[in-house]
């Protein structure tokens, strides 16, 4: 499968792989950002953002759908930046394609198995009929009485579009839905991988727990841990200055 992705700036490539309900749009200003120092681009993953929609989906569908990405670029060497889903995409690709990792950065998640806490969500937004609505506003409060938080809402409602037939979810919820089991599953189980990683997690989120440290110990030999306190999982749109410094202070560091 052909991702979509934006690409900005010159010199060392660098991934960034959005979580779960994401898209490349959501980096946008992080990538403009590191794009003054490598070479960004910010894909989208299948089912999500602009990319083609596939019924089958999983962590290895997904992570050589970024090795065909790379060998379309004819990129030889990347250091890739995965948040959530993302993060555990870009495992599975270090993992597949570890000579060709530079440096990694995993941004609140852990390689282990996680369980169902989206499926409400999907439901939320598989029941709305779209052809009731003519803004973002009206489709904003049919969701809120079922997804009462408004940042949560927000970024759910950065997946609508407008065409001549009105508006629709870009992301493929159906296949979301079908596959979601396969999407919380472990990567790395028997993996031991040796490229420098960075662990960037929320004090306040719950993805990665004290257990989950000692996990990621035992499959890279080169973790560092950082935690952003007064984060929760979306750390880098909570706390943006605090996690450019602490990945720009990590990929410069040779």
């Amino acid at each position: 499968m052909k991702l979509h992705y934006q690409e900005s700036g010159s010199g060392l490539p660098l991934l960034i792989i959005h979580g779960l309900f994401g898209s490349a749009d959501n980096w946008r200003s992080m990538a403009k950002y590191f794009s003054k120092f490598y070479r960004v681009i910010s894909v989208d993953l299948r089912n999500h953002g602009r990319s083609p929609h596939s019924d089958e989906q999983n962590f290895d569908l997904m992570a050589d759908d970024i090795v065909k990405l790379c060998d379309d670029l004819q990129l030889d060497k990347v250091s890739v930046l995965g948040h959530s889903l993302g993060g555990k995409v870009a495992m599975r690709f270090a993992e597949m394609q570890s000579e060709s990792v530079h440096k990694l950065v995993v941004v609140d998640i852990s390689p282990r198995q996680y369980f169902s806490q989206h499926t409400p969500l999907m439901d939320a937004m598989m029941a709305l009929d779209m052809a009731q609505f003519s803004s973002r506003k009206e489709v904003d409060e049919a969701l809120a009485p079922q997804v009462t938080d408004p940042a949560v809402r927000q970024f759910l409602l950065m997946n609508l579009q407008s065409d001549e037939n009105g508006l629709s979810w870009r992301i493929n919820l159906p296949a979301l839905k079908a596959n979601y089991q396969a999407l919380m599953a472990p990567v790395c189980e028997l993996a031991l991988l040796t490229m420098p990683s960075q662990f960037i997690y929320g004090g306040q989120s719950e993805y990665v727990t004290a257990e989950d440290r000692v996990l990621i110990e035992q499959h890279f030999t080169q973790p560092r841990f950082d935690v952003i306190d007064k984060a929760g999982h979306w750390v880098h749109a909570e706390r943006p200055q605090q996690f450019k410094q602490l990945v720009e202070e990590f990929l410069c560091d040779d």
